[in-house]
């Protein structure tokens, strides 16, 4: 069968020849179709925004509600998504300014395929000299203390991120290292099991030593469909989660993160990111392209560069004439949006009887007290990059959007406003189950250090080490029936 743009679907029709054109430039492919309105078991993900997806292009199509003039909306923005940036002076002004430090030339080369990243490949035990740099795992950098609007302190060197890559002139910042070393531990009916715990370093740094009391924190790129639904979810909600875990017994406490919002102008919630450290999509994509591509915006005008890195701070701007911001705001507008209008894929197997029976089983580890099933969406903080038609829908996420204490074992030791070194933000798991059809692995968790969803249950402990024990206790049918359930998701 000839696969159709994911632009096209039964029931929706399709866009002017702009959209089409820009699709097809972009390399789209697959198949999909709107959801029914049928849904006894939460099949349709994200209501009446769900499409019908498999394979290599699953997370990339566009919520099934969308207008015409959306979807015309939509292409544009993949087309800055996914299309490389380069470096400045260049004849292609709308797209010069990369770097002068960076990890990736585009958006799509962190989440390829809206996708999830994955850590470099390395071997067990001791990762070889010469293995790929990291694109879509990133470092964060920080020293101890509390920056402007409670933020980290950046390290004082090489800022708040690693880059190991630069534009001509410019010194890469340096390698990023990974050692990883065994965990053994078997389950109740002997069966063992082998974790591999990574250890991140750097080697031949361009501008010196780092600071002895430097914090890192790596972080995978997570797949992006539905984000926009999940910030569409009420703030009162999230708070709620908190509330209603702190008056239950037992030691599943979340907490909200507060962070400040450049776009806002205030501190706000946060729900995106790993520590949950950014509030709304629009303070995401702006940060994300200083720091993973450096390119400036009206929000984030100077280059990420610091003092001692002069080869950096003489490098050539991009932009009009050479002068910032070298995205408008219009176009930031336009990724934005078509982040936000990526749509969730609905379920897979959900009335297969193994499936059925890991739900249960999910239910009775307590699971769903961080992961929460399901929400009503109200509007998207900011109207105008978010699609109305994402408001009122019965949306299937698994997630509080909440920080909790996940035990020594996955502690970074570095805080984020007013998360700590042992806090991580519960993540969706709507769509883990694509990730091998989409990007061809199975990484899981902050670091993607778990291949697999049975490896990240294994590695969860602090508030989560009492399901921890109840997934060892079970037999291997029901681990099975349990990754089935999470993997129809």
């Amino acid at each position: 069968m000839r696969a159709a743009s994911p632009l096209a679907s039964p029931r929706v029709p399709r866009v002017a020849c702009l959209a089409a054109a820009a699709l097809a430039l972009a390399g789209f492919g697959g198949s999909a179709r709107t959801a029914g309105d049928a849904d006894p078991l939460g099949e349709k993900t994200g209501g009446e925004t769900t499409v019908y997806a498999t394979g290599r292009n699953a997370f990339s199509f566009p919520l099934a509600n969308l207008s015409d003039e959306e979807r015309t909306r939509f292409a544009v923005g993949n087309s800055f998504f996914r299309r490389n940036w380069v470096e400045a002076p260049a004849s292609t002004t709308a797209r010069d300014g990369l770097g002068p430090h960076f990890i990736a030339r585009s958006c799509g080369g962190c989440h390829v395929q809206d996708g999830r990243g994955a850590p470099p490949a390395f071997r067990k035990g001791v990762a070889p000299g010469g293995h790929e740099p990291p694109v879509a795992l990133l470092i964060r950098l920080s020293v101890p203390g509390v920056g402007e609007h409670g933020d980290v302190r950046p390290e004082p060197v090489y800022g708040g991120q690693f880059n190991n890559a630069a534009v001509q002139g410019v010194q890469p910042e340096g390698r990023v290292t990974l050692r990883r070393h065994p965990v053994a531990g078997r389950f109740a009916d002997g069966t063992r099991y082998t974790l591999w715990a990574p250890t991140y370093g750097f080697a031949d740094l361009a501008y010196g030593p780092m600071a002895k009391d430097v914090l890192l924190s790596p972080r995978i790129a997570p797949q992006l469909a539905g984000v926009g639904l999940l910030e569409a979810i009420p703030e009162a909600e999230i708070l709620r989660n908190a509330a209603d875990q702190a008056a239950q017994p037992g030691p599943v406490k979340g907490q909200a993160n507060r962070v400040w919002d450049a776009f806002a102008g205030e501190m706000r919630v946060g729900r995106f990111g790993w520590k949950a450290n950014v509030a709304t999509l629009a303070h995401q994509t702006a940060g994300a392209f200083l720091g993973d591509i450096g390119i400036t915006s009206s929000k984030n005008p100077g280059e990420a560069c610091t003092a001692a890195q002069r080869d950096c701070l003489g490098a050539t701007h991009g932009g009009p004439a050479g002068g910032g911001p070298e995205i408008d705001d219009k176009t930031l507008g336009d990724v934005v949006f078509y982040q936000s209008a990526l749509a969730p894929a609905a379920r897979r197997d959900v009335g297969a009887a193994q499936v059925l029976r890991g739900q249960r089983l999910f239910t009775q580890a307590a699971c769903t007290s961080c992961h929460r099933p399901s929400y009503i969406t109200g509007e998207g903080p900011f109207p105008a990059l978010t699609s109305p038609r994402v408001a009122g829908q019965r949306i299937w996420p698994y997630t509080d959007l909440l920080l909790h204490d996940m035990g020594p074992a996955l502690a970074d030791g570095r805080p984020d406003f007013a998360a700590n070194g042992r806090q991580w933000k519960t993540p969706p798991l709507w769509g883990v189950g694509l990730i091998r059809d989409v990007n061809g692995h199975q990484r899981l968790l902050h670091d993607g250090r778990a291949d697999g969803v049975l490896e990240a249950v294994l590695w969860h402990g602090g508030e989560a080490e009492s399901a921890r024990r109840q997934v060892l206790s079970m037999s291997r049918a029901d681990r099975q029936a349990l990754v089935k359930f999470v993997e129809s998701l």
